[in-house]
This record gives structure tokens, sequence and C-alpha cells, in this order.
């Protein structure tokens, strides 16, 4: 008889986010780094206690909430791998961050607004420790660069939901990949997790998880992801991209002789709530609870497979856009640059729009020129490399292409050290 496969309970940095702020110079004294927010107009300590392992626990109002924090001086050892083949960070703040042996560590329960939670723990620790050189978010298994905690803290506009988590994808024999998420639980959902991926199709997998995690984290109304249906896409012949998810102790059992991302990998880890993504391929199946692997549609992603962001998520884009759109202006007299820019596209239907890219061709005052790129979906009187004049505010995205990296306004402090 096999052994029942069982959901284990929450490690810690699942039940709270937790984040370790690291130093660019070693600070012993806590209550000296804690004295940096009684000068600091954004918060009100409401509550101040000790314990005997060193933890201060803060009552602190933020923004009409309060919020329970706890921070300590703790040990800190960065994995090689957070960094290697990671160019938000130069060779100089790598050898920093992994010669770190002592960090601050700051961590809470999210509130009701998960963005602003987040948004709140990095201006938390921009206050506290202003000369950071990265943090470990540990929740979420990846590191922060400096300059984009103090630009996302510095900012009125909240955080993304997609910084709000990581997707790790983990390499198997035969090209295979398993792809999952890390960061969600800390905001009251479950994990997800793709499983038999490849290396050809990871990257159309790895955009349906972010699309699908966003679609949670963004979801106002109650939502229970479990065997119900969520429209996140469209596939290039216009069928519809229904997810849903499992939870992994019944998941797994739709995969006969499954190795990488099977029971053997979840003896250490990947055991608590997370869920295994399947797909509806039609009304039918939802109704019957038919499950389908992602790879059912790996000949349909095509190259421009249109997946669904919420308003609240494009809202966030163009208002993020347009407060930095000085990065495309000054970046764009440099020719070695190449430069793209979504519009929003007004639709038959009252408020709706199709966002879509186009070439930046040319800058005159507040207006621009932009050549389409690409097909659109729902406007059927314009078609690729077609040309118009728009402002900035019909932006709701851009891309600088560099040399060196792909800019957009969620990283557009990159730029800063050129």
């Amino acid at each position: 008889m096999k052994k029942k496969l069982i959901q284990q309970p929450f490690e810690y940095w699942e039940e709270k986010s937790y984040m370790r702020v690291i130093f660019k110079e070693e600070e012993n004294d806590l209550k000296k780094i804690l004295e940096k927010l009684s000068v600091n107009k954004e918060f009100k300590i409401n509550e101040t206690s000790y314990n005997i392992n060193g933890v201060i626990n803060l009552k602190i109002f933020y923004e009409n909430f309060e919020y329970e924090v706890g921070i300590y001086l703790g040990k800190i050892s960065v994995p090689d791998y957070y960094l290697s083949q990671n160019f938000l960070f130069n060779e100089e703040e790598k050898k920093d961050i992994l010669s770190a042996q002592k960090a601050l560590v700051i961590f809470m329960k999210f509130g009701n607004s998960i963005k602003k939670s987040f948004h709140f723990q990095l201006k938390l620790a921009v206050a506290l420790v202003p000369d950071l050189i990265g943090i470990m978010d540990e929740s979420a298994e990846k590191m922060l660069p400096a300059k984009w905690v103090k630009m996302i803290a510095s900012s009125k506009i909240l955080p993304s939901s997609k910084d709000l988590f990581n997707i790790q994808a983990i390499n198997g024999e035969k090209n295979k990949m398993w792809l999952h998420t890390h960061g969600l639980c800390r905001c009251g959902i479950t994990e997800l997790e793709i499983l038999d991926s490849d290396k050809e199709h990871c990257s159309q997998h790895y955009n349906l998880l972010v699309t699908y995690a966003m679609y949670l984290l963004d979801k106002k109304e109650d939502f229970d992801p479990i065997r119900n249906g969520a429209y996140i896409g469209l596939l290039i012949n216009n069928n519809p991209v229904v997810v849903t998810c499992i939870p992994w102790p019944e998941g797994i059992l739709e995969y006969k002789k499954l190795k990488l991302g099977g029971i053997n990998d979840r003896k250490e880890g990947h055991n608590t709530k997370t869920s295994i993504v399947f797909l509806y391929t039609s009304e039918e199946d939802e109704i019957n609870g038919t499950l389908n692997k992602v790879s059912i549609y790996d000949e349909l992603w095509g190259e421009n497979p249109l997946f669904f962001f919420s308003d609240e998520e494009t809202n966030r884009m163009r208002e993020l856009a347009k407060e930095r759109f000085s990065y495309v202006l000054r970046s764009f007299n440099n020719s070695e640059n190449s430069i793209l820019i979504k519009i929003g596209l007004p639709l038959k239907e009252d408020g709706k729009f199709e966002h879509i890219w186009f070439e930046l061709l040319d800058i005159k005052g507040d207006k621009f020129k932009a050549k389409l790129t690409q097909e659109p979906y729902d406007i059927p009187d314009i078609h690729t490399g077609y040309e118009a004049w728009y402002s900035i505010e019909d932006i709701t995205d851009w891309i600088i292409y560099t040399k060196a990296a792909a800019i957009n306004p969620s990283n557009a402090y990159i730029l800063e050290n050129k």
C-alpha cells in the first residue's frame, strides 16, 4: 500500500515575510539602528517591546494601518546561485554581498493590502539601513538590488504583484524543467508549479506562471484557485487559456514515472502549500474536472500569446511608465539603443483597451511617433507597420534595449550606472 502524501506545515519564511538587509558597514547596536525611525515622519511607532532572543517587536502605524514588525541582527550567507548570471549586480556588489556575515532581519505578517505591506517593508528597510547594499528576500528566495529597493521605496506608486514572488527553473535529465514559485505563501495564497516542462517551451510556461500568480494576487474578490478555472489569456488560434491548480499531493499523481519535482524532491522542501498548474481546454473539462497538463498547448503558444493583466496592474504600469519616462527621453538619442513603447489602443467597447507594442521613431516636445510591431487581436483596421503620433498619456509601458540589458520602468535604476 502506497504511503499517503501529506501537505506539510508552513516554514517560518512562508508564514511571514522575511527580509535580510545587508549592511555596507556592519552595525552591532540594534537600538542605534532603531533611532533612525524616530526622525522618520512616514512612520509612527505605537509600541516597542524587547525579548530575550534579541528581537525587537514593534507596532508601526503607516498609512492608516498598524503593522506588527520584528527586527533583529542575524547571520547571513547568501547562496552563490542568487547572484550567478545576475546582471542586476556588478562584480563589486556581488563580492560585498557574498562576503557579508551579518544582516538586519525584518519580518512581518502582511496586512490586508499585500502590495502596500511589501512596499512598507522595503521603506522600513531603507529607513533603518540607508546605506544597504542589497536585501535577501528570504521568503521569495531572491536578491533585491539596493538601487531597485531605494527606487521603489521613494516612489508613490506601489510595486507590481510580480515583485512579490520569484520563479525558479530547475534543470533535469533529457532537457526537462521544473518551474516553481517562492513568495506567494506569505501573501496568503498557494505557491504554484509547472511540472514536466522542457527547455524548448520553458519561456512560455514561465510567462503563464507569472500571469497566473499575478492574477491570483490582484484578484479583488475571494477566489479559491483549487480546481476553479481562471481565464488568463488567448492562444494564437484565439482559444482561451484557462488555468487551474491542484495541491501537490494530488497533482503529482497525474504524472506517471515523474522524476524531477517528484516525491524524492519534496523530502526537504516544496511540500507545504504548493499547487501544480493544469489547464481546462473547454467548458466541459471544467464542469467535469478534467485536468490537462500545460504541455498540451505547447504547439499553440506561438511567438506572441496574449496574456491578460488586471486593471489594477495596467493602471500601475501606466503611472510608472509616465513617472519614469525621462529615462526614455535621455536614451532616445543614443543610436545604439532601440526603444519599444506599449500603447493602450481603445476598443469599440467603452473603457476597454488593447495594449500593444510600438517601435519609437521620433520625439517632438510632448508627442512621439511610433510604428506598430505586431498584429492587434481586436482592432481590425490597423496592422503591423502602422505609424502614428501619440502622447505620454497613451503609454502603458516601455522597454529600452541597450547593449547590456533590456530596461523597463521597473529596473530603470540600471541606467543610473551609465
